[in-house]
């Protein structure tokens, strides 16, 4: 739970004492327990509401931001490229170079360039 262990959950609940007392403490704590219950029906709701507008099963594994990996989805992208030979896309290179000029050329020269 957000990487927080047993011992120092019982050291912040033992902060939580002394801080506001064991008077107030039940206050509070249901007042936590609240929150966290409508935070958990927002979640639902929100689910729900993605779910009627998608109109069809949603793989929420899939959707697990966890589950991003940068290098597979260019990895997949490149292979899109050529359907035939998905390695030949790979060695391909993409960058388009300027010829060089000659001696004595002139570079091309924009006046209203920046």
């Amino acid at each position: 739970m957000f990487g927080i262990s047993g011992e120092k959950l019982l050291i912040l609940g033992l902060i939580a004492i002394f801080v506001l007392g064991p008077d107030k403490l039940p206050h509070y704590a249901q007042q936590l327990a609240r929150l966290v219950k409508s935070l958990r029906r927002m979640a639902e709701g929100a689910k729900g509401q993605l779910q009627n507008e998608l109109g069809e099963e949603v793989n929420w594994k899939q959707l697990d931001p966890r589950q991003y990996d940068p290098r597979r989805i260019i990895r997949e992208a490149l292979a899109e490229a050529d359907p035939v030979n998905p390695i030949a896309s790979l060695n391909t290179p993409t960058v388009r170079t300027q010829p060089r000029l000659q001696k004595g050329d002139v570079a091309p020269f924009d006046s209203e360039a920046t």
